[in-house]
This record gives structure tokens, sequence and C-alpha cells, in this order.
């Protein structure tokens, strides 16, 4: 076993599998950028490993898997006006959420607890990809003042209907059905039998696969609240503008065949009426784009010229991330405040901007 404590990463290789476990509890597995690298570093080692046939991802403590990236991180970068730090993150960041989709030895993630934002990037690529009944999958990023990342924009925009935009803009969390039925996870194991799960890779029982091994323990989990919902979410977030989907929202909150239930055009109304206009249009375009890219390269690439763009250029990240995460008062002071004043080209303008340094050479 490998550990560092900067590092935050427990690496070690076992009858074939080679296990990577994010190892920062008392953060909910937050990922930074020393983690970042351990994990491209023990990737990188294992690529060619005759003896490493299956990689296990998953994290240590039971409150979550991740929780995201090192967002604390993000604002000490922003607040001291050079973001330098901050992209170094996110370029390690990305470019580990690629190198997990693309890897050649399967790759089994288990996401069990909060796995959201940076989390979902780690564990939504996987080729393997379980959640247990604690898990609580969300990509919060509008709440703090930018956009869905780390391969979030590609995962959503290939989201039953409009499930991905409806999942982008309000935020909402999702557990292992709604993550299954949206396409973010593949496989549902109960916590208590995630250990069989580790058993079972490492014995190599018939059958052999990763996928056949974990479908042994797959459970069909009790039924979501995305499914029933596609109908509402489908009218009101297909609207070609953001202001557009808010007034339909607005419509369609005064239908009684939506009351009373988790997730209603009522709920939905209430979280886009809390996120920043700039925010909320950006990223409807972004998921719509993404839609038509040709692959997670392409969306991360997207993605990393607009969280630059917000970083570099926008004051919502910085006060998202105040008032979310560091004074917590849960007042965030948008700016603009409205669509109203919103400026027309600002959407041309997130999707023009070119960062100092392109992602991929």
């Amino acid at each position: 076993m490998t550990a560092n404590d900067a590092e935050r990463i427990l690496t070690r290789k076992q009858n074939g599998v080679g296990r990577i476990t994010l190892d920062r509890p008392e953060a909910l597995n937050a990922l930074d950028l020393g983690m970042a690298q351990a994990i491209m570093r023990a990737l990188d080692g294992w690529r060619e490993d005759p003896d490493v046939q299956v990689v296990l991802l998953d994290g240590a403590g039971y409150r979550g898997f991740c929780a995201g990236g090192d967002v604390r991180a993000l604002h000490r970068a922003l607040a001291s006006g050079d973001f330098t730090p901050g992209d170094e993150f996110l370029r390690h960041e990305y470019r580990t959420d690629l190198a997990i989709a693309e890897y050649a030895t399967p790759i089994v993630s288990i996401a069990d607890g909060v796995t959201m934002g940076g989390g979902i990037g780690l564990a939504s690529h996987a080729h393997v990809r379980i959640v247990t009944e604690t898990a609580s999958l969300a990509m919060p990023e509008t709440r703090i003042g930018f956009t869905p990342d780390a391969g979030g924009s590609w995962l959503l925009a290939h989201a039953p209907g409009r499930i991905g935009e409806y999942l982008a803009l309000t935020s909402d969390t999702m557990g292992p059905a709604d993550a299954i039925y949206a396409g973010f996870a593949d496989h549902f194991v109960r916590r208590a039998d995630v250990g069989a799960v580790r058993h079972a890779l490492e014995t190599r029982a018939d059958p052999a696969t990763a996928t056949e091994l974990v479908m042994l323990f797959d459970e069909t989990p009790e039924e979501g609240d995305l499914r029933a919902a596609r109908e509402w979410i489908d009218e009101a977030f297909a609207i070609d503008t953001a202001e557009g989907v808010v007034d339909r929202l607005r419509s369609l909150a005064e239908d009684p065949r939506w009351s009373g239930r988790r997730i209603s055009p009522a709920t939905a109304l209430a979280a886009l009426e809390e996120r920043p206009p700039t925010a909320l249009a950006v990223t409807l375009a972004a998921i719509r784009s993404s839609r038509a890219l040709r692959g997670l390269r392409e969306a991360i690439d997207q993605e990393h010229r607009l969280v630059t763009w917000f970083a570099e250029t926008q004051p919502d990240m910085l006060e998202g991330i105040r008032a979310q995460m560091i004074d917590k008062d849960r007042a965030p002071r948008w700016n603009p405040a409205t669509f109203a004043d919103l400026s027309d080209d600002i959407v041309g303008d997130a999707f023009s901007y070119e960062p100092a340094r392109p992602l991929f050479d």
C-alpha cells in the first residue's frame, strides 16, 4: 500500500486489482491538486502492468465518495486575483477524468454517499459504475455561480429527454435509481455487499469480467423521482432560453397534477429563482452544445473554456463559493441579479472565450 499524507490517496495492488482510495474523509474526500496528480500517477503506472486487470476506485469513510473539487482552494485563487493556481488544479482534474474514461483496463467505481461535481467526474466516467443506497449525486455548480464541469456536461447532455437540462440548472440531487436512469451509474449494490464485490474482483470467481462480477450483486433500487417527472421536465426544459424555462415553470407550477411531489415545477422554479442568471443562461447553452459534440474530450475542453471565463471575467463564481462554502450565509448577491439585466451577448461571450493556456495541445 502506498500513501502520501499530502496527496490523501491510497493505492495498492492485490490479486490483479489496482485499488485507488480517496483518503480525505474529514472533507468528504474533496479532490485537490495533489490528489488528482496522485490518481493520475497510479493510472499511468498501471497502464502496462500485467498484474492489474481491474482498477477499483472508491473513497474512505462512510459519508461520501467525493464531494467534488476543493472549492475553498478555488476561492482563494479567485480572491487573490490570480487564477493560475485554480487553473492548474482544473487542468489536472479534467485530464484525470478523461484518463479514467479512456483507460484501457476496466475501472470500477463505487459511489457510496455524497458524490458531486468533481466526484462525478471520477466516478461516472468509469467503465463499471456502482451506486449504493446512500448515494447522493449532483452537479451543483450553478448553485455556486458557474457551470457543470469535470465531464458533467457530456453526461447531462446524454441523459433521457431534458433530464440533463433539469439537473444542470436546478443542481437537484439523484439517489441511486435516478442516477442509473439519468446515465450517471450502471448498477445498484447495497453498501453491505460492497466488500463482497471487492473480494469477487480479487478472487476472479466465474464469471470473470468486472461487469459480470458486479452483476452478481446488482439489485433493483426503489423507483426514483425523475422518470415520473419526465413529462413536465421535457416540456419546460426544452424552451430555448433560461428565462423562457423559468416562465414555463411558473405556468406549470399551477398544475395540480404535479403538486406534493419531491420534485415538481414549483420546486424547480424555486431552485432556478435562487440561481444566478449568467450561470443559468450559459449552462443551458453548454448542455445543448455538448449534445452536438463528438465526445467527452471535446466536452471537457469546452467546459475548461467556460469555467475559465467564469473565473476570469465574472463575479458570480467568487460570490457563490463565498455564500455557500465560506461564509455559509446562503445569501449570494448575483451580478447581474435578473434576466432583464443580462447582456444579450453573454452566451456568445462565454463560448468565444479563449484561455491563455488551452487544456489540450
